[in-house]
């Protein structure tokens, strides 16, 4: 997984908060479900942290390895877990880059959101090899899974006004092949409906379901939770 938010690192929040907000009561209630253990939670794509949040708002005695390789977003991430004291002693903020992780001899579960989509077959194998050696018995491995293999037009998803300027988020995608999908991403600033700047963005993602996940990773599907239309959460446990 490669750097490639840095540029929009600026605007993720607006997104992060739709994806906070659809998947937190799933997470907390996993969360909550979870054995006592010192072994930490391991968040692969921390990205700014909202998420986290969530996982230490669900349990007070959690620890969490927060993973984030864009630098631009680490910093956010760092600043909104400083802020917080509690979040100061129970995060640790880390840059690694799945699949190739420095992670604990053991680890109570992981969570990876916005990311297995952007790693091929061999790089999700290898990540799955590494976390499913290291779970704790009762553990999890909570995955989300995005999109659809159909062309979309340019769409309007987000606005938000902040200050005397609007946000706006706008998204195509093309199908590559049966399974991938290319995704090209618009932030665009208005000032009194004019558009003052834009930032693109474009990249792959692989569009994936959970019998897929469980045969690269050797696990089994414990459940499957739809969040919305475009996005589930697929739960894999020993």
């Amino acid at each position: 997984m490669t750097n490639s938010y840095g540029s929009i690192a600026e605007f993720y929040d607006l997104v992060a908060r739709q994806q906070s907000a659809s998947s937190g009561q799933v997470l907390a209630r996993l969360v909550r479900l979870l054995p006592e253990s010192a072994a930490p939670l391991v968040e692969i794509g921390a990205g700014t942290g909202r998420v986290t949040r969530t996982l230490l708002a669900a349990r007070s005695d959690l620890s969490v390895l927060a993973y984030e390789p864009s630098s631009q977003m680490r910093a956010i991430l760092t600043s909104r877990m400083w802020a917080a004291p509690d979040a100061r002693r129970r995060v640790t903020v880390l840059p690694d880059s799945a699949p190739g992780l420095e992670l604990p001899p053991r680890i109570l579960a992981a969570v990876i959101f916005g990311v297995a989509g952007h790693l091929d077959s061999s790089q999700r194998q290898e990540l799955f090899g590494k976390l499913a050696e290291r779970l704790l018995p009762g553990g999890f491995i909570a995955v989300e899974l995005m999109g659809s293999v159909k062309p979309l037009a340019p769409t309007r998803t987000l606005s938000e006004q902040v200050g005397d300027l609007t946000y706006e988020w706008w998204i195509s995608g093309t199908p590559i092949d049966e399974d991938t999908m290319h995704f090209a991403n618009a932030w665009r600033v208005l000032h009194q409906g004019k558009v003052i700047r834009e930032v693109i963005d474009e990249h792959r993602w692989q569009v994936l379901d959970a019998e897929q996940l469980a045969a690269e990773s050797g696990l089994r599907v414990r459940e499957e939770i739809r969040q919305d239309d475009a996005a589930r959460v697929v739960v894999l446990q020993a």
